[in-house]
């Protein structure tokens, strides 16, 4: 019998246009410019024997075309290869892409390739991912973000929670970090009075506090009965983090800015946090994920993964302890199916693999490919 190896990949650079400009605390301090676009990076692979799987990694702002470019300068290192070990292979374009190091740009262009080798060998095996990883659940605890932005009024921000509480989403996360803290503390107590004490609410500030803002902020929030207090300082200040987690009643959660496992690394030695919010695709995939969780359950820490929520359902139904993901709509338009919400729970897909189709409106939104390799 002959092995099945790789013969043909694809990558596309494609740009999802954002209805309105989003801010968050990043912008109200003036960092960052308002975002109107996400950058994403796809990766299709097939193999001799006609099996096929699909990957992505993304950037928010600056980087799409700098993973794009990374990606298309190593994919060839792919082709012959057995796609069953992935492992291996992410450590071969790692050493191909040596010199711009293990974090960041590199690691998030390899990302949508083991993405895509993961769906790949799900598919083959005829499970979804988690079903292949090992679950622990069929569905996750969700919560909303896209409504509650800085940049939306907080009239919106209410309107949003409460028709994302009737649509069976099962928290709700607004946006804090305003230059004028008054303003966090008004919008934050006027939700909470919306939603009712119990249900599940989430802030995040975005790393826009230093210390001395971030223990005051996480004094006046305390009576709120806060699911977590999400990025109060900067992503690398892990002493910072772990001061306020010891300090507060209040979880403190962080980690979705990191770029690799080295870096969650630091996290969960220093005990910076009690939920942690890897982002497969920021880290390196799904093989990273999941060297990091295991180091992430060691330790006991609560898992909320951010964002890509066709990958992180799959990662958090595998974790021990009861996670929460991520809820965006923004991705619906790039997929044939979508997420299924019931009762505050994301039902993780029964389709193999991730059980996602590329659509022919992300086709219509790609801006670049590059092939390599003869289709089978």
């Amino acid at each position: 019998m002959s092995r099945d190896t790789i013969a043909h990949v694809k990558l596309s650079h494609v740009i999802l246009p954002l209805n309105n400009p989003i801010s968050d605390a990043k912008v109200f301090t003036g960092r960052q410019k308002p975002m109107t676009e996400v950058n994403f990076l796809f990766c299709e692979i097939e193999t001799t024997d006609g099996h096929s799987g699909v990957g992505f990694s993304y950037s928010k702002r600056a980087g799409g075309p700098a993973q794009f470019a990374h990606a298309s300068e190593v994919a060839d290192n792919l082709i012959g290869e057995d796609p069953n070990d992935i492992d291996r292979l992410r450590v071969k374009l790692l050493w191909a892409g040596a010199s711009v190091g293990r974090s960041g740009v590199a690691v998030q262009a390899i990302a949508a390739i083991d993405v895509a080798l993961w769906d790949l060998k799900a598919k083959r095996a005829g499970l979804p991912l988690s079903k292949l990883i090992g679950a622990h659940r069929d569905s996750i605890r969700t919560y909303n973000t896209s409504g509650g932005f800085l940049s939306s009024p907080l009239e919106e921000v209410i309107e949003n929670a409460l028709a994302s509480k009737e649509k069976g989403i099962g928290g709700i996360k607004i946006k804090v970090g305003h230059p004028d803290h008054q303003v966090d503390y008004t919008r934050v107590k006027a939700v909470r009075e919306a939603l009712g004490d119990d249900f599940p609410l989430m802030v995040d500030a975005n790393q826009q506090w230093d210390r001395p803002t971030a223990n005051r902020m996480c004094e006046w929030l305390e009576e709120f009965n806060l699911v977590w207090i999400e990025e109060p300082l900067d992503a690398y200040d892990y002493e910072g983090h772990a001061e306020l987690a010891r300090r507060f009643i209040t979880p403190i959660a962080t980690g979705e800015m990191l770029a690799s496992v080295a870096e969650h690394v630091k996290l969960i030695e220093n005990h910076s946090c009690d939920f942690i919010q890897p982002d497969a695709p920021r880290v390196g995939g799904v093989s990273e994920f999941l060297k990091l969780t295991k180091l992430a359950e060691h330790a006991g820490l609560q898992l909320a993964p951010h964002f890509a929520m066709e990958i992180h359902s799959h990662l958090a139904a595998t974790y021990s302890l009861e996670p929460w993901v991520e809820h965006f709509t923004w991705l619906d338009p790039l997929f044939n199916e979508h997420m299924e919400i019931k009762d505050g729970r994301m039902i993780v897909s029964d389709r193999p693999g991730l059980g996602v189709t590329l659509s022919d409106q992300l086709r219509a939104w790609t801006v670049n490919t590059f092939e390599v390799g003869k289709r089978p």
